[in-house]
């Protein structure tokens, strides 16, 4: 009995590992909008569903992280679903208090920018598997504005 158990395991675990899964690119981290108290950046997920019908994802999460420090992080609950055979493109947008970006001034130097790591857990529920997360990991530079260029 045992044996059988674990053949049907195994046929399962094999099953299951061919699964066709959706895949996903992470684009830049972009600067949408400067307020008096923080700034505003946004990254779009590229996501093509290779299924015949749509897919809801559960969630997004995200930690934008600069200088070895974590600057901006959160979630994203039920953001829609995944078209059908299609790529869906999905803004992710991240809000950074200005104290932080302050604090990151060492980081700025001549050039005027920051480099970043973005880490996004994409949440998506599969038919049979159940909930998938993809990791998804970015790194860059982000340009910030001059003064010049905000007036």
């Amino acid at each position: 009995m045992a044996q059988m158990l674990n053949k049907a395991k195994d046929f399962v675990a094999e099953k299951i590992a061919h699964v066709k899964k959706p895949e996903a690119d992470l684009k830049d981290v972009d600067l949408k909008h400067v307020s008096r108290d923080s700034a505003n950046f946004v990254s779009k997920l590229a996501i093509h569903n290779p299924y015949d019908h749509s897919l809801p994802i559960c969630e997004v999460s995200y930690t934008l992280k600069s200088a070895n420090r974590v600057i901006a992080s959160g979630t994203m609950p039920d953001p829609g679903s995944l078209n059908a055979k299609q790529e869906t493109m999905l803004e992710l947008p991240m809000k950074v208090p200005y104290d932080v970006l302050v604090s990151l001034a060492r980081d700025v130097g001549s050039d005027w920018d920051i480099d970043y790591e973005l880490h996004v857990g994409l949440t998506i529920d599969l038919p049979v598997v159940g909930n998938f997360t993809l990791p998804l990991t970015k790194k860059g530079e982000l340009r910030l504005p001059t003064l010049s260029s905000l007036f």
